[in-house]
């Protein structure tokens, strides 16, 4: 179950928390993954991964908000089978401590940068007749965050894309879904935590462990495993949905 042999997969941030757990669960599964990072040297650390495990990978070192960028990438890549938007970026802040220039990267990456990669992810999904879209997104676009008020714009917009690109290309055989993680343990949390919190570490990631009501972080792999359903044969009559990968923090915490 779950095989993705014979098909090739483009993973965007694929160089470091979820994405880079999501390019390497699916090479292990067979895919030939097509990793789109703005960091090389992210990008070679798990291409080296994937490779020292037999798996296929390519690097492709791009910025995802530039459209012309992003066509010239997809069309050399060619034909695919899924394509899984992880690249993302973060903010800190409400309403008045967002100043144009952080609410415009943050649009600009988790926004823009999604329109972009489904724009050129379709006419190479409709050369193998059809595939699997998952957009990562957040609880933030279900319940909203303190002191993230880009970011849960942004990700709002995600899941009312995945929607529309559901109903849009349906009869084309292309699915679209979306993940919306609660807090996952990646080294962007310890960064946070380490700049935000110094001498606090341990108190505080035991503080953010516990906003999820199962008690713990969920790990990039939990995630993995969850895309890697969706991007499979197994689960070909799903589309149009969200999935909240969160410990009970949206139904239990409200």
């Amino acid at each position: 179950m779950f095989s993705l042999k014979n098909k090739k997969a483009v993973v965007t941030g694929g160089g470091s928390g979820i994405g880079k757990a999501i390019a390497i669960m699916f090479a292990k599964q067979g895919a030939d993954v097509h990793v789109l990072e703005i960091n090389k040297d992210s990008a070679s650390g798990v291409i080296n991964e994937i490779k020292s495990s037999n798996g296929n990978a390519v690097a492709h070192i791009c910025n995802i908000a530039d459209q012309k960028e992003i066509l010239a990438v997809f069309e050399k890549i060619g034909a695919i089978n899924m394509l899984v938007n992880c690249a993302g970026v973060a903010h800190v802040g409400k309403v008045e401590t967002t100043s144009e220039e952080d609410f415009d990267r943050v649009i600009n990456v988790n926004v823009k940068g999604v329109y972009n990669c489904i724009y050129a992810a379709i006419p190479q999904l409709r050369k193998s007749g059809g595939g699997s879209v998952i957009n990562i997104a957040s609880v933030a676009a279900l319940v909203g965050l303190p002191d993230r008020f880009a970011y849960s714009a942004a990700k709002g917009a995600v899941i009312s894309m995945t929607m529309s690109v559901a109903k849009d290309y349906i009869y084309e055989n292309i699915r679209c879904n979306s993940i919306s993680p609660a807090r996952i343990h990646t080294p962007f949390v310890d960064g946070f935590i380490a700049k935000n919190y110094p001498g606090k570490e341990k108190e505080m990631f035991e503080k953010l462990s516990k906003t999820q009501p199962i008690g713990r972080m969920g790990t990039p792999e939990e995630v993995a495993s969850l895309a890697l359903y969706l991007c499979s044969d197994e689960a070909s009559f799903i589309t149009g949905c969200d999935y909240p990968i969160d410990g009970g923090f949206v139904k239990l915490n409200n």
